[in-house]
């Protein structure tokens, strides 16, 4: 049996590599060999650090029986969702039109032309709980293509015809204005959890994109209501198991709705989205724990998730091994009483149960505990507490530590670099700042062909096969722009206009409207269009900030307009599922506000001040008088011999300035 999946790049293909099944990857090839032997194809989608994922392996594909019977009557083809999403988009709509509901693994079976005509996600060995066998299910499937073939083929072409009539136009929508944005916080606050923050029940995920619009929006508006619900969602997350209080970062999502219990594992993605929203939020209020946790997490980012080539990995797992051999979720962060004691003695251990909140009964599995931070630090004294802590990170770096997920994403790259700048730029950390210029440099050196083309992964140096989506080019772009005006080098600003250069000729039909996969990629069952967040921006909305805050920078009339069309969108969902289009939302505020744009001519005090401005999706330009790195600059110099500012809103600006306080006002 050919070893197909030993050749990829993927973590999570890698580890299928041994298996029984005769996987194969996404490729014209595999559906070839289905028509040829005519048969269908079990399509299976996850990735490296999805729990159930390894489950299924585990008690499925590493099943002789059950890998002879879907080697003799089915192709079988892996992939990886975070380095195919366009796969994964088109087949989890399927999926969550037919059922109501989808996640990881993905199962969907195929006719030989990649029509679906059955859908599910994790199926377990045995009937449980209502749901059948994958034995069942595969022989169910193999029955029905063999003695009803003429049913399948329909059922798969009305499928396919219902997902080609999804297309996303809103024509000559406008950017939603005051009367959409106060719908769209109002629906909000009607979710909102005003006990635990955050929005909605069980399970819990970060609302990062939302946050973000909430914080623009009470810096535009003075809505103190937006601040609230962004502040205490902020402390609840940080002082909730969802917060990793050792070693820093975010866990992917709660459990529960009190965030206490996390799914352990940590995507890059989330900590670098994150990372951005507590800096934000020091910025508006100075709050201290603000700070302590964008520092912690931009730390952990460079600490655990930096590979060598200085990009940044996708995920650590939620599994680990438990030191007794067995694969456990959380096994690496959940503590006892009984292992405090080991580490600590008795008294401490007794400080650190009472302080992070561990019990006889535990909190999460078999009487261990997730750590969590109380409401009254105060009492607690503070050089005890940071003893505890430090001995308590150096036994667990002696635990077996998650696998991870070492592939270099280019967009969840970009994510990571706006975050590392502005936050290094904020705190005077000018390390993360090199962090977030040596992983720009790999995407620019490794991912970025001749024509600025994206790739969108990579690992250990080499450089995946899939093209970049739309997502890739927005939010590097949107990482590039970041560190133009971090760093003052106006390359970063030439090669984010090269990315959105291609946004616009390649993502864009005639009348504007975006897709998630550029006009020459392969061609699937249906070209996928994804205007809403997930657990990023959607790379439409993404692509929306980017070409706005481009167009500041420039003055370019056609990104502007292409971003002003693609916030249509925004007006037409924003009021109606605001959680759903938080990063449009953010967008639509700094439409609104200008976006401000200043020019700093010389360095020092007016630099910083610039920087720290909370006006929404503003952009800052700084150098040397005569300076040629950003259009802001040119016909602009010193005035009186001193650095001096310049700011510009909605095509009128004000005189310079060489006063910082008057600089704070004016991007306020």
């Amino acid at each position: 049996m050919a070893n197909r999946l030993a050749r990829e790049t993927s973590p999570y293909l890698l580890q299928h590599a041994d298996n029984p099944v005769d996987w194969w990857p996404w490729s014209e090839a595999a559906f070839e060999e289905a028509r040829r032997r005519d048969v269908p194809v079990l399509l299976s989608v996850g990735y490296s650090s999805c729990h159930w994922c390894h489950v299924m392996a585990h008690e499925s594909f590493e099943d002789r029986a059950t890998a002879d019977f879907l080697n003799s009557h089915f192709v079988s083809v892996k992939v990886d969702r975070e380095e195919r999403p366009d796969v994964d988009a088109v087949y989890m709509e399927a999926v969550q039109a037919a059922t109501g509901q989808g996640g990881w693994p993905m199962t969907v079976f195929l006719t030989p032309d990649a029509e679906p005509f059955y859908f599910g996600t994790y199926f377990p060995p045995a009937p449980r709980q209502g749901m059948p066998s994958f034995r069942q299910v595969l022989a169910g499937v193999q029955q029905a293509w063999t003695e009803r073939r003429g049913e399948v083929t329909d059922v798969a072409g009305k499928i396919v015809r219902d997902l080609a009539g999804r297309e996303i136009s809103y024509g000559d929508a406008q950017v939603p204005g005051e009367e959409e944005l106060a719908a769209a916080l109002l629906g909000l606050t009607r979710e909102y959890d005003p006990r635990r923050g955050g929005f909605g029940g069980a399970p819990k995920f970060p609302p990062s994109m939302v946050l973000e619009f909430l914080l623009r929006h009470h810096a535009r508006t003075g809505a103190e209501g937006a601040l609230q619900m962004a502040s205490d969602t902020c402390e609840r997350m940080a002082r909730g198991g969802i917060y990793d209080q050792l070693g820093g970062g975010f866990a992917r999502y709660s459990v529960d709705r009190e965030w206490v219990v996390p799914h352990f594992e940590k995507m890059l993605y989330d900590n670098a989205l994150l990372c951005r929203v507590y800096a934000h939020l020091w910025r508006s209020t100075g709050s201290a724990l603000a700070r302590r946790v964008a520092l912690e997490t931009a730390d952990f980012l460079v600490r655990e998730l930096r590979t060598a080539e200085g990009g940044f990995a996708s995920a650590l797992d939620a599994d680990s091994d438990d030191g007794a051999g067995r694969h456990v979720e959380g096994a690496y962060y959940a503590w006892t009483p009984e292992q405090l004691r080991e580490v600590l003695g008795e008294a401490d251990a007794g400080l650190a149960a009472q302080y992070f909140g561990v019990t006889e009964e535990g909190t999460f599995e078999h009487g261990a505990s997730v750590l969590q931070l109380p409401q009254h630090e105060g009492v607690y004294d503070a050089e005890r507490i940071v003893s505890v802590r430090e001995r308590l990170l150096a036994a667990r770096d002696r635990r077996p530590a998650p696998g991870r997920d070492d592939k270099v994403v280019a967009a969840w790259n970009g994510l990571a670099i706006a975050a590392l700048a502005e936050t290094g730029a904020y705190f005077d950390r000018p390390d993360l700042v090199e962090a977030a210029v040596a992983a720009a440099d790999l995407l620019v050196r490794l991912h970025l062909d001749d024509q600025g083309r994206l790739t969108r992964t990579s690992r250990d140096g080499r450089a995946g096969t899939n093209a970049g989506v739309l997502e890739d080019y927005a939010d590097v772009a949107e990482g590039f722009l970041a560190l133009a005006s971090v760093t003052g080098e106006g390359v970063w600003l030439d090669f984010a206009g090269l990315l959105l250069d291609h946004v616009l000729t390649r993502f864009r039909d005639e009348a504007g409207s975006l897709y998630d996969t550029a006009v020459d990629a392969e061609r699937l069952i249906r070209r996928p269009q994804d205007p809403t967040d997930n657990a990023t921006p959607s790379g439409w909305t993404a692509a929306a900030g980017a070409l706005l805050t481009y167009a500041a920078h420039t003055g370019s009339g056609p990104h502007r307009e292409a971003a002003e069309h693609a916030l249509g969108v925004v007006k037409a969902l924003g009021p109606r599922v605001p959680r759903f289009v938080g990063w449009g939302l953010a967008v639509a505020e700094a439409f609104l506000d200008g976006p401000r744009e200043v020019a700093v001519v010389g360095d020092g005090e007016l630099r910083r001040a610039a920087l720290l401005g909370t006006a929404p999706g503003m952009v800052v330009a700084f150098g040397e008088e005569g300076s040629g790195e950003f259009p802001l600059l040119a016909g602009r110099g010193l005035v009186g011999g001193e650095a001096a500012a310049y700011v510009c809103r909605n095509f009128t600006c004000d005189a310079p300035t060489t006063d910082a306080e008057r600089l704070r006002a004016a991007v306020r």
